[in-house]
């Protein structure tokens, strides 16, 4: 008899009480590698986490970064549409203040369609300020624009024309160009009804981003620049959001995303890591800089109160990238939970391949080895509080 919890790596699949297994990059790759094979990387990854039957998988965008350089989401998402079977794809996220509502109500709703309704909508207002100031909207109110924008979204894929959604920042409208008869000056709308799943990542310690968007219906993704005591604050501010609304505050609606490397031994895994070409330090030196200049760098701190100088690369690197063989790997896993308590799908955060037999290797020995495991680990813990 299985555990409860435990995966069947036969089929690929999670039983409805095990943790699962999901993926979600923002890729930061080196500024001189060919923009063709990182594309190339990142599409292999997703296409190589359906087949080991990871549950999810989303990936980022930015319009305007070198390093982060997939500047659409959705796009990116609709090359895998044919090369996937069983995962479902989420954006992680469309930026809202960057685009027009309607743009991405017809984008997203034919992008469901697509996918016949393997699709996850990630939400965010953005992050990334090159991308704020090429798109106006550095010094608005983003989060304002934000909210704005997915409740003209909601509105578009809940009417019918004509349209007339008055706003601040945009105001969607479709009444003197209606040729119905034609079809001309119809809104689509998404094949999952009303809408498709909503998430939203929350990237700082006791969001109210996370009350709000749990009020709404919608489930957070915890970032993986977090120490784990600040993720740990974004489950008590989701409650708090869904006891508002007298709706059930549930783990398995949880998401964390993890920096994680397996390899088949310990050496192996801790070379990887810190040698100093290491995909993992490139990507947290990159996005350490980038927090840093937007006074954001509490997320890397151990407590409120540390200092600024306290906070270094290897410190970093240290509290946020679990590392190691499997059972090592699990060991850290199990702590980490400890910390932040139960949560439904650990994403898998992914990285540069810059070694890519061992990048691969890593999310084979993730599926094949760690989860079983941990879950294991897990229902055992769960029968002997019973």
């Amino acid at each position: 008899m299985a555990f409860p919890g435990q995966w069947d790596a036969r089929h690929y699949r999670y039983d409805a009480i095990a943790m699962k297994l999901g993926f979600f990059t923002m890729p930061i790759h080196a500024l001189d590698k060919d923009w063709r094979q990182s594309l190339r990387e990142d599409r292999e990854a997703f296409i190589l986490a359906d087949e080991l039957g990871f549950s999810e998988g989303y990936v980022g965008e930015h319009a305007s970064d070198r390093a982060e350089n997939i500047t659409s989401s959705a796009m990116f998402l609709a090359t895998l549409v044919d090369a996937t079977k069983r995962i479902k794809l989420g954006t992680g996220t469309v930026n809202l203040p960057n685009s027009h509502p309607a743009a991405v109500a017809s984008q997203i709703a034919m992008l469901d369609h697509l996918l016949d309704g393997r699709f996850i909508f990630g939400i965010g207002p953005g992050g990334l300020m090159s991308d704020a100031e090429v798109f106006g909207n550095l010094d608005a109110d983003r989060n304002a624009m934000f909210v704005e924008a997915i409740d003209q979204i909601l509105e578009i894929w809940k009417s019918e024309p004509p349209y007339k959604l008055m706003g601040k920042y945009w105001s969607p409208t479709i009444e003197r160009q209606l040729m119905l008869d034609l079809g001309q000056g119809y809104l689509p709308k998404p094949l999952q009804r009303p809408h498709p799943p909503i998430v939203a990542t929350v990237v700082a310690p006791f969001s109210k981003g996370v009350t709000e968007a749990a009020a709404r219906g919608w489930d957070p993704i915890s970032a993986n620049f977090l120490m784990p005591v600040w993720v740990r604050s974004h489950w008590t501010k989701y409650v708090e959001g869904c006891e508002r609304v007298g709706r059930p505050a549930k783990p398995a609606n949880w998401r964390i995303a993890r920096s994680i490397f397996v390899a088949d031994d310990d050496a192996t895994a801790r070379a990887y890591v810190n040698d100093v070409h290491s995909p993992y330090r490139y990507y947290f030196n990159n996005l350490y800089t980038k927090l840093k200049s937007a006074n954001r760098q509490i997320a890397f701190k151990s407590s409120a109160d540390q200092p600024d100088d306290d906070v270094t690369l290897d410190s970093v690197c240290d509290g946020l990238v679990i590392h190691g063989s499997p059972s090592r790997v699990v060991d850290q896993l199990l702590a980490f939970r400890e910390t932040t308590g139960d949560f439904g799908t650990l994403l898998y955060a992914g990285k540069d391949w810059r070694d890519r037999a061992l990048g691969r290797r890593s999310m084979i020995l993730m599926a094949e080895k760690v989860m079983p495991a941990l879950n294991a680990a897990i229902g055992r813990s769960v029968a002997a509080a019973e």
